[in-house]
């Protein structure tokens, strides 16, 4: 840890220790109660990015900490500023982000203050982890002692700061302590030979990396390589293998049939880092009935979790990955002239024609709307998908260069979440185009944010899939009354506009020659599409999906 020593108040201390520590960025609404501590992070040097809502600013800070790879700080106001954030808290939490947020809380005595609530036990409600700065004479330990949480644990910790503490006098100490970083564990040798042993037996082997996988990509490509094993991701580390031939993609909902057709018949499935949820496996059935199932985490409890397994080993990916490749033997396993050829012809959902349907000049294919979209878009882009019938598409359809490419804030499977998280992911890797995809219900409900956009300057594209209404639920429950889910259609485009972006409404492909016009620069301000999409039937992963509830 390096940087300036603060002396002051308890505030100004843990300013500067986040600073020396090296957090990446902050995010937060500024209100009295954490009015001090945002100003020490921002003297210190830490940027910082103003939100309009806390749940915009706590979504920003989940997206920059997963698209950047470092711990991002939240700031909030005591009582309502941390309740107003709390969906981008829990989206945070279940998706283990490294996430540090800066709660103000009500002083010792405040009893009676309208801001007052039991914060700790809201927090751990919702699966953060609660901390608190007790006292002046315990704030260091109490601050190292939330970022080691939040760092080495991958969690989302949120640190109180009691008003009447934040004020007290404080110095840090010189030199400032030193953070420990826990180094990875290794894995037990006789797990390895087990799955080495497995692997070489499998005739049809399959990878399925998850989000624990992420910084593993290369070293598991060339684990693949060497046993024939062909490769596929959970939803939360698509893009981990882009470019390489043996490429299925997304295994689970957005699958394509072919995915979904070579991951069944895998007679070895290893899930690295990858929890095997409902939505990776389609509630199970992706996985066959004689198939092996491998589990790879550093984590015991979520070993199982989800579904049975045969064999699992308990370390890091990489680690694993590498104690493995020095034994395993190799072999063709899954690879063939046929099936390579197929991956080739079909493995991308934009290589799959749209089947004919009646003319619509008033609405756009959401297919044929996606597949225009990754052909026009630049290559270096992180596209941020919001939830709803809609989320298949993009995810599914826009490639992304590599895992950092895609941001996925559905650990809670809110709406409204998709532009903030494009915000964040754009501000952690601006020299990227941020795509944010998101259905008309979400939007609206995050558009406040839309105006942080356009005050910082931020080049992103919305993309609207605009089906006037709540899709999920209107396409879901078929002959029932839609009156709560079915809205008068809006001019999202006129109101964009209002807000100080680019825009334009989308009905047809050749409407899409805004979205060209914007690409060539100078990309100074957002673009907003208003993408009229037809409702003639339910996204193939929704229904799908809704086998299962």
């Amino acid at each position: 840890m390096s940087g300036p020593v603060a002396t002051g108040t308890v505030a100004d201390v843990v300013g500067s220790l986040l600073a020396g520590l090296g957090v990446g960025h902050a995010f937060g609404v500024v209100g009295s109660g954490n009015f001090h501590v945002t100003n020490a992070l921002r003297e210190h040097g830490v940027p910082f990015c103003a939100a309009r809502h806390e749940g915009g600013a706590a979504t920003m800070a989940d997206a920059f900490a997963r698209t950047s790879g470092d711990v991002a700080v939240l700031s909030l106001h005591q009582g309502c500023g941390l309740t107003n954030a709390l969906t981008g808290i829990t989206e945070a939490a279940k998706s283990r982000t490294p996430l540090l947020v800066l709660a103000a809380d009500t002083g010792g005595a405040a009893v009676r203050s309208n801001f007052r609530i039991d914060q700790d036990a809201l927090v751990a409600s919702v699966g953060a982890v609660p901390e608190r700065v007790h006292s002046a004479a315990s704030a260091v330990a109490d601050v190292l002692r939330a970022y080691d949480t939040c760092r080495n644990q991958r969690r989302t910790v949120v640190l109180n700061l009691p008003l009447d503490v934040q004020e007290q006098p404080c110095s840090a100490p010189s030199p400032p302590p030193r953070f420990v970083e826990v180094l990875p564990g290794r894995p037990n040798a006789a797990a390895v030979a087990a799955l080495a042993a497995l692997i070489d037996r499998a005739e049809r082997p399959v990878f399925i990396a998850g989000r624990g996988a992420r910084h593993a990509g290369p070293e598991l490509a060339a684990l693949a390589d060497t046993c024939g094993a062909l490769l596929a991701t959970s939803a939360a580390a698509n893009g981990l293998f882009t470019g390489h031939a043996w490429n299925l993609g997304i295994s689970g909902g957005f699958a394509t049939d072919l995915a979904a057709e070579l991951i069944t018949g895998a007679d070895l499935v290893v899930a690295w880092g990858a929890s095997l949820t409902m939505w990776t496996t389609r509630h199970g059935a992706l996985i066959g009935d004689d198939a092996t199932v491998v589990q790879v985490d550093d984590t015991p409890s979520a070993i199982g979790a989800q579904r049975p397994v045969d064999l699992g080993v308990l370390g890091d990916v990489a680690g694993t990955v590498r104690d493995v490749a020095g034994v395993v033997a190799g072999g063709p396993g899954y690879r063939t002239a046929e099936i390579g050829g197929r991956i080739a012809a079909e493995g991308r959902w934009t290589q799959i024609p749209v089947p004919a349907q009646p003319a619509d000049p008033d609405h756009i294919d959401p297919r044929t709307l996606s597949t225009a979209l990754d052909a026009l878009l630049p290559a270096e882009r992180t596209v941020a998908v919001d939830s709803g019938n809609f989320m298949g598409y993009p995810s599914a359809y826009l490639s992304v260069p590599d895992a950092a490419g895609f941001c996925f804030t559905q650990g809670f499977q809110s709406i409204g979440l998709g532009l903030a998280t494009a915000l964040g992911a754009a501000i952690a890797r601006p020299d990227r185009l941020a795509v944010a995809a998101s259905g008309d219900g979400g939007f609206l409900m995050g558009i406040s944010e839309l105006e942080t956009a356009v005050r910082l300057g931020i080049g992103l594209l919305v993309v609207v899939y605009d089906d006037a209404g709540y899709g999920a639920e209107f396409h879901h429950f078929e002959g029932a009354d839609h009156g709560t889910v079915r809205f008068p259609d809006a001019d999202l485009a006129a109101i964009a506009q209002g807000y100080g972006c680019a825009a334009a409404t989308v009905r047809s492909e050749d409407d899409l020659d805004a979205v060209r016009k914007w690409l060539e620069g100078p990309r100074d301000r957002p673009m907003l599409v208003d993408a009229k999409v037809r409702t003639d039937e339910a996204a193939w992963w929704l229904v799908e999906a809704f086998r299962g509830h």
